[in-house]
């Protein structure tokens, strides 16, 4: 199991009964639903194109 994979069973496990009142009403999403298993999406917001890529650190970078 790679890190990442072993990353992510992690935050999978994650009660979502523990999460704080501010996180509830937000809409969450695990970053690898939004780049289908890969590792970059892009993201659409007012007519503008942005970048979401997941580093290899397991970080996210969110640019234009």
């Amino acid at each position: 199991m790679t890190s990442k994979q072993r990353w992510v069973d992690e935050m999978k496990q994650i009660d979502t009964n523990e999460l704080t009142t501010a996180t509830e009403v937000f809409p969450t999403f695990y970053a690898e639903d939004l780049t289908k298993g890969g590792n970059q999406a892009r993201i659409l917001l007012n007519g503008q194109v942005y970048s979401l890529r997941i580093t290899r650190a397991g970080k996210l970078i969110l640019t234009k």
